[in-house]
């Protein structure tokens, strides 16, 4: 099996491919945050929003649509160089999960969107709720391959053996401590198979395993996915995950 990179490496290794992660992660459907905002209580309309790993901005644009004044959060220089791009009138702040540049009580709703498995929770737990105002929200957002379809399981399968586990599907494991409400949704794209392989190809283990053997394996995935789609198109399956802890300085 190959050896593992550091999470932290991980994590930063995505500005290599901002380019391509813009154009081929999935965006955020309005179910998913339609959960958000009942879970929460609170309307995005008007809200002031801190997205944190915020990468090329697809959540921070999904909450900027829904009328939320986002704050963008992001480490990485290539995915900063990205997001402005893409969003270049919506600030970002360069900072770390853990250790939020922001003002305290200065938010109403601390959303981790696809990044909260690269933090350390017992530091990022606090600093997002010091950050939060009386009344607000920490939010962890996921939208993750549906791994109940088979065909994405048996991918899933033949990426572990080549890459090692936690590496293509999430760790959505709740940190302790604070009262999760949670939903989970199922939604699909209709993508073609060379559309797929690209969005494949953003996920950190193809990323840092970006020579020859990563491009053997997207072209042997190919072949999988022309015999199971000879029409050269799929659905592709996503469960859209929300977890949301209200913000226990909250009255009442």
């Amino acid at each position: 099996m190959t050896h593992q990179t550091p999470a932290h490496e991980r994590a930063l290794a995505f500005g290599r491919a901002a380019r391509a992660y813009a154009a081929h992660r999935p965006a955020y459907p309005a179910p998913v945050l339609d959960a958000l905002e009942r879970l929460s209580g609170l309307p995005l309309a008007g809200a002031l929003v801190a997205d944190v790993g915020t990468g090329t901005g697809l959540a921070a644009r999904a909450l900027r649509e829904r009328g939320a004044r986002v704050i963008g959060v992001e480490p990485g220089a290539g995915m900063a160089a990205q997001f402005r791009r893409e969003l270049p009138h919506v600030p970002l702040v360069r900072g770390d999960g853990n250790r939020l540049p922001l003002a305290d009580g200065s938010m109403d709703l601390v959303c981790y969107a696809q990044s909260w498995h690269w933090t350390d929770p017992a530091r990022a737990v606090p600093s997002a709720l010091r950050v939060l105002r009386p009344g607000g929200a920490l939010a962890l957002l996921w939208n993750d391959p549906d791994p109940s379809v088979e065909w994405v399981a048996r991918q899933q399968e033949r990426i572990v053996e080549r890459f090692g586990d936690g590496c293509y599907i999430s760790d959505r494991t709740l940190p302790p401590g604070p009262s999760w409400r949670t939903a989970e949704l199922r939604w699909s794209r209709r993508v073609s198979v060379d559309f797929h392989l690209a969005k494949l190809a953003t996920h950190s283990a193809f990323i840092v395993h970006d020579g020859a053997g990563a491009a053997e394996f997207l072209e042997a995935e190919r072949e999988h996915l022309l015999r199971r789609f000879p029409d050269g198109a799929l659905d592709e399956p996503y469960t859209g995950f929300v977890a949301v802890a209200p913000n226990p300085g909250a009255p009442g």
